[in-house]
């Protein structure tokens, strides 16, 4: 498999990425939503939130990454049985999907930086707060950042019913080329 995209396909850069930041944005939902439960003597309470931000930061810089492998790369035709409604509205997803990866990372970024504080990266470097001492940043941040990772995955969780929808009803090639099959 080669590693760009072909006009009938997809390169294994775009399939690593694709699965790299499934998981990561699934992984850090289901980090996110137990760790705001954890009282303050759970011995995750300080560690979970390192984890969630050093992660968070890390897929931000993949995404930017994927955002631009993806605009020097052609994009594979879809599949000829799909319906013009079917392309369009793949379209608007993946963008609506992009939109909201960015919105959650920054909100997030803006809640843990509003005090003014650097983010640590796993103890390797820091990122350093842009803002400054904002009263009120971090319950605005807050909001966004809890309202766009449900509508995330709300979303992505469609995109998965999509793909399984045309793999075993249309039993087209769409699910199978983001595996990797020709």
């Amino acid at each position: 498999m080669a590693m760009r995209n072909s006009k009938s396909g997809y390169g294994w850069m775009a399939i690593f990425l694709h699965w790299l930041v499934a998981a990561a944005v699934v992984g850090l939902f289901a980090l996110g939503f137990w760790m705001v439960d954890l009282s303050y003597y759970d011995p995750w309470y300080r560690q979970a939130p390192d984890i969630h931000r050093s992660i968070g930061l890390l897929l931000f810089v993949t995404v930017l990454f994927r955002v631009v492998w993806r605009w020097i790369n052609l994009a594979p035709r879809p599949p000829v049985n799909h319906t013009r409604w079917e392309v369009l509205s793949a379209h608007l997803v993946h963008m609506l999907l992009y939109v909201l990866m960015f919105v959650a990372m920054v909100s997030g970024y803006l809640i843990s930086t509003a005090d003014g504080s650097a983010i640590s990266v796993f103890g390797w470097f820091e990122v350093p707060s842009v803002t400054g001492r904002m009263k009120g940043l971090e319950e605005t941040a807050g909001s966004v950042h809890y309202w766009s990772t449900w509508g995330l995955v709300a979303l992505a969780g469609l995109h998965g019913l999509a793909a399984l929808k045309h793999h075993f009803w249309d039993r087209d090639q769409t699910l199978l080329r983001m595996l990797g099959q020709p």
